[in-house]
This record gives C-alpha cells, sequence and structure tokens, in this order.
C-alpha cells in the first residue's frame, strides 16, 4: 500500500537539497526555488510552492520569528522534530480537531508512562522548544491546538518519538522524516515480513509526493499480522533491544530475538582451523568459544575483545567526524578495518559491517574527477565485502540488499583508468577489461531482481529499479560491442592465416 504521509519535514542540512513539498531532489540543470518571506525552505517549481502554502504559511511566520531570537547563526532554524511537529498541531487546526486526520494523530501510541529518565528530560526539553516555536507564553494558548496541559504536550511527543519514520531518497539516503499514522499501526519484528520505502513512481507527479510505501518481503499467510522493523535489523540482539527499550518501552519477543541460535552471523568469528564454519563471540563472563562446525576452539579471546572494543570506538569516532572532517574518518576506518578482519570477524558482523558501509560511503564521497585505479579497485573491494555481508542477514528482495548490490555494480561499471597488466591480472579482485563489465552487468541485474520485490514489481523497483535497468540496457550493448570486437578479431586472424602463402 501507499499513502501520503501526515506530514514530512527535511532535515536542516538538507533544507536547500530538495524541495519541502515533494522531497524531490534539485531540478537537473536548474536550482529550487527558496521562499522569499522566510528564506529557509525551497521548492522545485511554483506548483510545489502553492501546494505547500496551507502548510508553511503558519511555519514561515514561526521561522522567521525564531530566526529573529536565535543566539547564533548555527541556532537559526530549529531541527526538524520541533519543525514536524509544529505541522502536526498547524496541521490539526487546519483540518479540525474532531477531523478523521486529527484522529489519526491521537490515536498512535504514546509510551509516555514508561519513559526512562534520559527520555522524559529529551521530551521536556522538546516541549520547551515547540511552545516558543509556536510562539505560545501560557499552557491555555495551548488550547486551540487540543492541548489542555503540558501533559497533553509530552504525550503528543512520545507519540510522535515513537511512530515517526525516516524520510528517504530512493536509494534510502535519509533526508527528513515524516509521520503516517495507518502505517505506524504495524508492529515490530526484528526478522521483519515488510518494509517501508519512498521509491518515487514514474506515474505519480510530484503533487503527490513523497509517497510512504509498505511493501511486503514475502508471502504472508492469511490472519498473519504485517511486521515492519523499527530498529537496523543489522545489528547484534543485544543493541536492538537496547533501542528498542529506550525509545519504543518494550523487550522484542520475535523469533529472531528468542531463538537461541549456535552462533549469530552478527556477532562471529571464522572458524580458526579455517573449516568454513563460524564461532559465536567471545563475552567477558565466557570468554570460551569454539567453532560450531568442527568445535575448534578460538585460541586468543582476549585479543578478539579488545579488537571489538577498538572497533566500537572507532565506529563511534568515526561517524561524528564523517560530516566534520571526513579525511579524519576515512584514516580512522582504513586503520580499523584490517584489525577487525584480523581478529577472525566475519563480513557481516558488527562492528565490521557497520564499519565496511562507512568506510565504502567515505570513500564514494571523496572520488576525484580524476580517478586512480587504487582508489577505485579499493571502492569496489569495500563495496563487494558489505554487499556479501548483507547477503547473510538480509532476505532476497530486501531493500537495503539491493541497494548495496546496486552501488557495487555501478562502481564496477566505471570506466578503469589505467587497466593493470600481468600474469596475475586474471586471479585479482576486482577483475579488469570484459570480465569486469559482466561482473558489473551480473550484480545490477541481481539488484534490479531484488529491487522488484524490495520497491515493488507495479512500477519497475521505483525509481532506482529504473535507473538499474537502463544501467543494465547500457551494459548490454558495451558487452555486445565488447563480444564483436572479440569475434571480428579471431574471424580477422582465421581469413589471414587460410589465405597466407606459407599456409
Amino acid at each position: 500500500m501507499a499513502v501520503p504521509p501526515h506530514v514530512s519535514v527535511l532535515s536542516t542540512g538538507n533544507l536547500d537539497q530538495y524541495c519541502s513539498a515533494c522531497a524531490g531532489p534539485a531540478p537537473a540543470g536548474g536550482g529550487l526555488k527558496r521562499c522569499p518571506k522566510c528564506k529557509t525552505v525551497f521548492y522545485c517549481n511554483s506548483e510545489c510552492q502553492n501546494r505547500d502554502w496551507a502548510w508553511h504559511k503558519r511555519e514561515c511566520i514561526a521561522l522567521q520569528k525564531w530566526a529573529a531570537t536565535a543566539p547564533s547563526a548555527e541556532l537559526a532554524i530549529p531541527g526538524e522534530a520541533v519543525r514536524c511537529l509544529g505541522r502536526i498541531l498547524w496541521g490539526s487546526q487546519k483540518e479540525g480537531l474532531d477531523s478523521p486526520w486529527a484522529q489519526e494523530i491521537r490515536m498512535m501510541h504514546s509510551n509516555r508512562s514508561s519513559l526512562q529518565p534520559s527520555a522524559f528530560e529529551s521530551h521536556t526539553h522538546l516541549a520547551h522548544s515547540v511552545v516558543r516555536y509556536l510562539g505560545v507564553s501560557s499552557p491555555q494558548e495551548l488550547e486551540p491546538y487540543g492541548l489542555r496541559s503540558a501533559g497533553d504536550l509530552v504525550d503528543l511527543i512520545s507519540r510522535f518519538t515513537t511512530n515517526t519514520f525516516t524520510l528517504t531518497e530512493p536509494a534510502l539516503t535519509p533526508i527528513g522524516i515524516c509521520v503516517a499514522p495507518t502505517i505506524a499501526f504495524a508492529n515490530h519484528s526484528c526478522d521483519p515480513n515488510a518494509v517501508i520505502v519512498f521509491p518515487r513512481s514514474s506515474s505519480a507527479s510530484s503533487a503527490k509526493e513523497p509517497l510512504l510505501h509498505l511493501i511486503v518481503l514475502r508471502d504472508i499467510a492469511a490472519g498473519k499480522e504485517v511486521r515492519i522493523s523499527y530498529v537496523d535489523t543489522t545489528l547484534p540482539k543485544a543493541l536492538r533491544q537496547k533501542e528498542l527499550k529506550e525509545v519504543y518501552g518494550f523487550e522484542c519477543q520475535c523469533k529472531l530475538c528468542i531463538r537461541a541460535l549456535p552462533a549469530d552471523p552478527r556477532e562471529a568469528l571464522w572458524c580458526p582451523k579455517g573449516c568454513g564454519g563460524i564461532c559465536p563471540y567471545p563475552t567477558e563472563e565466557n570468554v570460551l568459544t569454539r567453532c560450531v562446525k568442527c568445535n575448534a576452539p578460538i585460541s586468543d579471546p582476549d585479543a578478539v575483545l579488545d579488537a571489538l572494543r577498538v572497533g566500537q570506538d572507532a565506529l563511534d569516532k568515526a561517524t561524528m567526524l564523517q560530516l566534520k572532517d571526513p579525511a579524519k574518518a576515512r584514516q580512522l576506518t582504513s586503520n580499523i578495518l584490517p584489525i577487525l578482519t584480523s581478529a577472525g570477524v566475519t563480513p557481516s558482523s558488527h562492528p565490521l559491517l557497520a564499519m565496511t558501509r562507512l568506510h565504502q560511503e567515505l570513500l564514494i564521497a571523496a572520488l576525484p574527477s580524476e580517478l586512480s585505479q587504487e582508489t577505485l579497485d579499493e571502492t569496489i573491494r569495500t563495496a563487494a565485502k558489505y554487499s556479501a555481508g548483507l547477503q547473510a542477514l538480509l532476505p532476497k528482495g530486501h531493500p537495503v540488499r539491493a541497494v548495496a548490490l546496486g552501488e557495487l555494480g555501478k562502481l564496477l561499471a566505471v570506466d578503469e583508468p589505467s587497466p593493470p597488466s600481468g600474469p596475475d591480472v586474471a586471479a585479482r579482485f576486482p577483475p579488469s577489461g570484459p570480465p569486469r563489465l559482466k561482473l558489473a552487468y551480473e550484480s545490477l541485474v541481481k539488484a534490479r531482481e531484488e529491487m522488484l520485490v524490495g520497491f515493488g514489481k507495479a512500477d519497475g523497483g521505483g525509481q532506482l529499479g529504473r535507473e538499474i535497468r537502463d544501467a543494465v540496457v547500457r551494459l548490454e550493448k558495451e558487452l555486445g560491442v565488447w563480444t564483436a570486437g572479440i569475434r571480428n578479431a579471431l574471424e580477422d586472424t582465421v581469413a589471414a592465416r587460410v589465405g597466407s602463402p606459407s599456409k
């Protein structure tokens, strides 16, 4: 099913990169149009600007007042949570406090009664910011929004924080947040049978975007629940449970969480004897761990624990530095990845999988206009490791897995700056020349097959699926040229030999 969110807003850093009405990127060959009054939100055209005005007119005034009283330029724009809550409250007034629109907002689950102290503190801070943003000075002034007390405001904030979805590009890059009460009724599972995506349909005009799509990954029997995941399912159980408890107030009892696995691929080491099996991570309480296949013990569990601690610390630091100092973040990931790999951590395990993904993002962002073969090949190897790690965790058709395959295929299809030569070329990865193009083609074909599941078959796998299809067609033509060229060269050689007097 596909529904327009009740409310969606862009994150502050993306306000000048995407349209605040349809969430589309800046049009090719032209920039976005800025609101001339608040100078904060942007639109791809006058149609989107006019459509959004019913929502933006109150917001526009609030943004101007907020900026006028901000202590610094960095704080001149309120965060996306404040802006989203503002639109919810103004929307309730616009649609009517007794309208189905407002009732659906109130029907969303609140976990106010089970808030952790840290969460209650953040809710209180957010409540003060919302009050300032609305421009009210007393609880009585909140009544027109359907809020009769400070507790009602905290309840709204709790419903908002536990039911907000991430607004993304078609390729899953986060660009904002949104609220869609109908889809928020879906319960959680760490092994979900459905996903939330924003594929952008070719048949839908920008006036209908953004559209939130709920897409099933596998057949669901009649009477069974449609379940999505509230957290990143590539994380180990302890981290998933921690986030679910802190943000959503419950402990997950899904099959993935209650099933006892000999070794979770999210927390596993390769067999020290190389039998192909895996070993569960050692812990402080139980350092003895063995291969589940051949029973070989890990010889130095303390070294593994040290590597995992160093890896988690480095991942946290590199994530914080990703935008502030990407070069330093890339240096950090480059230094730590070999440590985790040398410790025997499998590609699907945390924190190696997350760091591999971050390293890939940093490498792609830093690719210079004139590529070096070494940099391109390192990026491809990193993308291949990340994709392999995901395939051990996520089912076929999962959009995250499909996007990773597509990224790998696109990187393999990039023209080689200086193709290597020598006797060992055939054995290296990534390959070079026609084998490289063939691998790119195979990766993109697999990616498109999975996108038809994870982003919906009805519209060709969404915008990204259509782009991948076009890339496949281009590669087919390029491979055809290679094949024809080789065939012609062989025919010429044969003809030359047959026509030679010495033969």
